[in-house]
């Protein structure tokens, strides 16, 4: 894999732009995004496993139900859910960006993230689609990152390279995230394109085993969205053979994506709301795959823990809690937890039990901006990885007037 410029425009046939069309009060903030693709894409998406679901994804697994899409148009400022007249705004919204495209309405993927519970005008939206579709532009992907963000402090996007059967082949995305993130989806948004040539069907099992164990591993409050949804269109332009089964094609298929999926991934945890400092949680010889996903998970949701390493806290105790609770299948006894950054790595727990260890250096490891907490069960053969972000004061402060 080739890291390279372009985010969502990087594959063949790909472009995008992002402008302010009124949603947001603030002019200086972009709040319409679309990608489009020249030619139908193969498409899939997952979404959020919340009950409260925003309009847009009603709209958009119909509008996927053959699999097939060419654009996408997303709206910041309004989550545009529970709102009575919810799945018409979007509805609408498709059918005035395919008009502009020329192309079918239900070939539209729709999206928004914002405030929930507030009333969507979709007067904006319209008085901006012709600009949004003029200014479509293979530069356009950083524009349609800005059009996607809420209170995002950072662009996420990027973009690889790779072969297919000597053909080559680009995959790039963009996502939005920073609060309400939470495994089995969360506040996020993420954009995903390529011109490798995949089926419907293979396109959508490739994504579905992609984010159980990239997406759905992150957290960083606890909460799950209503909005939440991860898409990948494919068009097929870099000529490769069809992918239509399981083969070695499709093995680096996964793995393109999953290279893009996992850099996002952190990219969102890191940019957690008010956070200072990205956490991994690696657990190592779970009993099963089961077990160490729970692991992880349950440590990067600890609040105690996320407190702990704002502060620089080797306070390792609370890594154990958080295992304790974390209804995996676990001898306690066995676990070992090291903690490691760029400057340095120190280990705190052996056999279920502390070790000597020096608090300075500790605390020197746990100032930097990524920390890795490394747990090992030494119980089985079984590994997963989780994402999340230190607690911070500024999290409160963003959320106490998040709407007004």
């Amino acid at each position: 894999m080739i890291r390279i410029q372009g985010g969502v425009c990087a594959a063949k046939g790909f472009c995008a732009s992002g402008i302010h069309c009124g949603i947001r009060k603030n002019k200086s903030k972009k709040d319409l995004s679309l990608i489009f693709s020249e030619v139908p894409a193969s498409a899939s998406a997952v979404y959020t496993t919340n009950l409260v679901k925003g309009a847009p994804l009603t709209v958009t697994k119909k509008h996927l139900e053959n699999g097939v899409a060419s654009a996408i148009i997303c709206n910041s400022g309004n989550a545009n859910t529970c709102n009575e007249n919810g799945v018409e705004i979007a509805e609408k919204t498709c059918e005035l960006i395919a008009k502009e495209l020329n192309i079918p309405k239900d070939d539209v993927i729709v999206a928004s993230t914002g405030v929930i519970g507030q009333k969507l005008d979709i007067t904006p939206i319209a008085n901006g689609i012709p600009e949004l579709v003029k200014k479509l532009s293979k530069d356009g992907s950083e524009d349609a990152s800005e059009g996607i963000m809420t209170t995002d402090t950072v662009k996420k996007e990027v973009a690889f390279e790779f072969e297919i059967s000597g053909k080559t082949c680009r995959i790039g995305g963009i996502a939005k995230g920073s609060g309400m993130i939470h495994p089995d989806m969360a506040t996020m948004l993420v954009f995903i394109t390529t011109d490798v040539s995949i089926s419907p069907e293979m396109l959508s099992k490739a994504l579905s085993t992609d984010v159980a164990n990239s997406f759905n591993m992150v957290s960083v409050d606890g909460d799950t969205s209503t909005n939440d949804m991860v898409t990948v269109m494919a068009n097929g332009m870099a000529g490769n053979e069809k992918i239509t089964k399981e083969n070695e094609d499709f093995a680096i298929f996964m793995k393109a994506l999953n290279s893009v999926t996992i850099y996002l991934c952190r990219a969102i945890a890191s940019d957690g709301e008010g956070a200072t400092k990205l956490l991994e949680c690696t657990v190592k010889g779970a009993k099963t795959l089961a077990d160490a996903k729970k692991i992880a998970k349950s440590v990067v949701c600890s609040s105690l823990l996320k407190a702990a390493m704002f502060g620089a806290d080797a306070n390792w105790g609370r890594i154990l809690c958080a295992i304790g609770y974390s209804k995996a299948d676990v001898d306690v006894t066995k676990i070992g937890v090291f903690l490691k950054s760029s400057a340095g790595k120190i280990e705190v727990c052996r056999n279920g039990a502390g070790v000597d260890f020096s608090e300075d250096e500790a605390k020197k490891i746990l100032s930097e901006s990524e920390i890795d907490i490394i747990v090992n069960c030494n119980d089985g053969d079984f590994d997963s990885v989780a994402w999340g972000c230190d607690l911070t004061y500024d999290y409160v402060k963003i959320n106490g007037d998040y709407r007004t």
